[in-house]
C-alpha cells in the first residue's frame, strides 16, 4: 500500500529496485554486480532506467508503481500479490503491470491481484473469485463472470 510508503526517505530508484534481491542475499551480504544488472534490466523493461538514480519521493504515481513492479521482476518470486494495482495509473503504467503479469506467467508464475475495476476482468485475467464475505462463484472468467454472481456479490 502506498500510504504505509515513508516516500521522504532519502531512497533512489534503483535502491528500491533492489530491495527485491535482498531475499536472495542472505544476511549482511551486500548486492553483487549481478543483482545490480538484475535490478537495472528491470528498470530497463518497465521503461524507468532513465530515472535510477532519481530519488523515489520526485517521482508520479504512475512511476513509482512502475518501481514497484520492477522490484517484483527483480526478486523474481513464483507467486505475486497485489493489491489494486492499477489504482491511479495512467493507461502506460496500466500495460506495464499486465504486461509483466503475462510475462510471469507464460514463466510458470502466478499473479494473485485484488481488483475492482469489473469493466477489465474480461482483458486481463483468465480466472476469478468472486467475494463478499464468502465466495460467491469462483473458477474461469468466462464461466463465473456473469451478471448474476456479480450481483451476489454487491447484495448488502
Amino acid at each position: 500500500q502506498t500510504a504505509s510508503v515513508n516516500w521522504d526517505f532519502p531512497t533512489t530508484v534503483l535502491d528500491v529496485v533492489l530491495m527485491g534481491r535482498y531475499v536472495h542475499l542472505g544476511w549482511l551480504k551486500r548486492p553483487s554486480k549481478h543483482d545490480y544488472d538484475l535490478a537495472r534490466s528491470a528498470l530497463k523493461k518497465i521503461g524507468m532506467h532513465d530515472f535510477e538514480d532519481r530519488q523515489i519521493s520526485e517521482l508520479s504515481g504512475g512511476q513509482r508503481q512502475r518501481v514497484f513492479i520492477a522490484r517484483a521482476i527483480a526478486q523474481d518470486a513464483d507467486i505475486y500479490f497485489m493489491d489494486e494495482p492499477l489504482a491511479g495509473v495512467d493507461k502506460v503504467t496500466e500495460k506495464v503491470i499486465f504486461d509483466f503479469m503475462k510475462d510471469s506467467q507464460m514463466k510458470g508464475k502466478t499473479s494473485i491481484v485484488v481488483h475492482h475495476d469489473l469493466n477489465t476482468i474480461e482483458k486481463y485475467f483468465d480466472h476469478i473469485i468472486i467475494l463478499n464475505k464468502k465466495v460467491i462463484a469462483q473458477g474461469k472468467v468466462s464461466e463465473v463472470f456473469t451478471k448474476e454472481n456479480v450481483d451476489k456479490a454487491f447484495v448488502r
